[in-house]
Formats: C-alpha cells, sequence, structure tokens
C-alpha cells in the first residue's frame, strides 16, 4: 500500500516547527527518522494531513554534560549513540542497547526522540529510559516543559506530548563509576521487537536500585527497589512484579517475562555487572 495524500514541511528551527503543528490542528505529525511512522503510513494506519520533518533543525542534534547528567537532543540517532558519537552517561548500556535495535540501517536513520515519542511499549528506549529515570524536554506554543521519566508514557504509543509540541532532548542522569548493569531483551529473530524486556541498575553512590520490566501491553514496570532480586533470587517477590507489570500467570507472556527477569538479574552478579540479549 501507500501512504495517502498528504503536505510536507521542512522548518530549520523549532519555532517553525511549532508553529506549524499548531495551524495542523492536531492533524500534522512530526518525522524525524521515519522507521516508525514510514511503515504506518504505508499501511494507513496512520494519516496525516501535514509531515513536518525535522532533520533539518541543527537544535536537535545538540547533547550536552552536566555535572549530574547528560542530554541527548531527540535527534540522536540510534547508530549515534551506537558508536559513541555522543556522550554517554550509562557505563556502556546506552550503546549496548542501541546495537540490538534492529538493524544497522534503521539505527542509522531512527532517532532517539522519534522512538520515544512514538512509545511502542516492545521498543528499547522507552523501557531504558524509565530505568534511568530521564527527564523529558518538550517545546511547544506555550513556551518549555520538562516531563519526569514515570509520567512520559501514559500507555501503548501515548505519550504526555501534546499535538503541538515538540521533543526536542531527554536529560539522563549520570551513572556512577561503581554502577552495573544488566539488560536482556528476548525476541524471537534479531530486528524484531521484543516479546519482553528486563533490565536492572545497581548504583552503589547514588542509592539506585532499580529494576524493569518490560515489552509488555502497556507502560513498562519499574521495581524501585529491586534488592530482593539482585541479593538472591526471592521468587515471591518476582512473582508480585510481573503480576504488577500487568502479566498473568501460566500465560506465555508471563513465563517469558519471569525468564527474562531471572536472567537479567544473573547476569548482573557477572563481575563486569553486563547484561545480554537473547
Amino acid at each position: 500500500m501507500k501512504a495517502a495524500s498528504f503536505d510536507y514541511a521542512r522548518p530549520d528551527n523549532c519555532a517553525d516547527a511549532i508553529a506549524l503543528l499548531k495551524a495542523s490542528a492536531g492533524m500534522g505529525k512530526i518525522v524525524g527518522g521515519g522507521q516508525s511512522l514510514g511503515p504506518m503510513m504505508n499501511l494507513r494506519l496512520a494519516q496525516p494531513e501535514l509531515l513536518v520533518d525535522v532533520r533539518g533543525i541543527a537544535a536537535l542534534r545538540v547533547c550536552s554534560e552536566q555535572a549530574d547528567a547528560i542530554t541527548l537532543g531527540a535527534a540522536t540517532t540510534h547508530a549515534d549513540i551506537e558508536d559513541g558519537r555522543v556522550p554517554d552517561p550509562s557505563r556502556g548500556l546506552m550503546p549496548y542497547v542501541a546495537a540490538g535495535i534492529a538493524y544497522r540501517a534503521v539505527r542509522s536513520r531512527g532517532t532517539l526522540g522519534g522512538s520515544l515519542a512514538h512509545a511502542d511499549p516492545a521498543a528499547d528506549w522507552v523501557n531504558l529510559m524509565l530505568l534511568l529515570d530521564a527527564q523529558y524536554l518538550l517545546q511547544g506554543p506555550s513556551g518549555a516543559r520538562t516531563v519526569a521519566g514515570g509520567e512520559w508514557m501514559a500507555g501503548a504509543f501515548t505519550t504526555a506530548l501534546l499535538d503541538d509540541e515538540i521533543l526536542t532532548a531527554v536529560r539522563i542522569p549520570l551513572l556512577s563509576a561503581s554502577a552495573r548493569w544488566s539488560y536482556y531483551k528476548s525476541n524471537r529473530k534479531t530486528g524484531e521487537f521484543a516479546d519482553a524486556i528486563a533490565a536492572f541498575v545497581d548504583d552503589p553512590v547514588r542509592g539506585v536500585r532499580r529494576g524493569l520490566v518490560g515489552a509488555t501491553d502497556g507502560t513498562p514496570h519499574v521495581i524501585a527497589d529491586a534488592s530482593p532480586l539482585l541479593d538472591g533470587w526471592d521468587g515471591a517477590f518476582a512473582a508480585a512484579q510481573l503480576k504488577a507489570a500487568g502479566l498473568t500467570p501460566d500465560t506465555y507472556e508471563y513465563r517469558v517475562h519471569q525468564t527474562a527477569l531471572s536472567r537479567a538479574a544473573a547476569r548482573l552478579s557477572q563481575s563486569n555487572g553486563k547484561g545480554g540479549t537473547a
């Protein structure tokens, strides 16, 4: 199939892009890499009347370092993160995850901001940003605002982003030098979206011992204090977390997420604290 007819604009600054979105009265869509929106338009699952191409906006590619965080522009590509062309706040976790997204051609065009705005529950970045407690920086007709990580995703493909706003950047807290992490993704073949995602961050300097159950039907589930799974596997605690993530016991979805969670916890105990992808 082919996309329905649409108008196209390529502004060179955020103000013009926001003005175009506002004038479209909810019928405009931002396009960055287009790796998610393009296929949806071709299948006519999405039929915007206007595409606002933000690839020409240099401000969306700016990355900066603060004392306790790194801010990555929304137009940062997966390949930029994978190849280390931008600062890494995560001690290798983000480049590791980026390398497992789809295929190199997709990673070279797909963007961090585009994936986060699309908010597919099975995508990597919406899960990882929640685990890392990132903040989302938005701009709209009323100015700039910041959305906390836990408030970004309201459900599958649903975010706090308004129709006339742009996600400009993501601010990610720095992991300390002693932090460890693990990330486990289960998918049936390379390049597919995940059947299950589980991840942990253990950062004693910051007092963070977080876990995550992701790639469910809705928002990822954060385990605020994952100590019972990191200091020794507590089966009852794990079961409670899986149920809190919306998973029903004795189903395929429950079992594959249970396996992902247990393997991510086991991998954190390895000497380098780095996990893997299945």
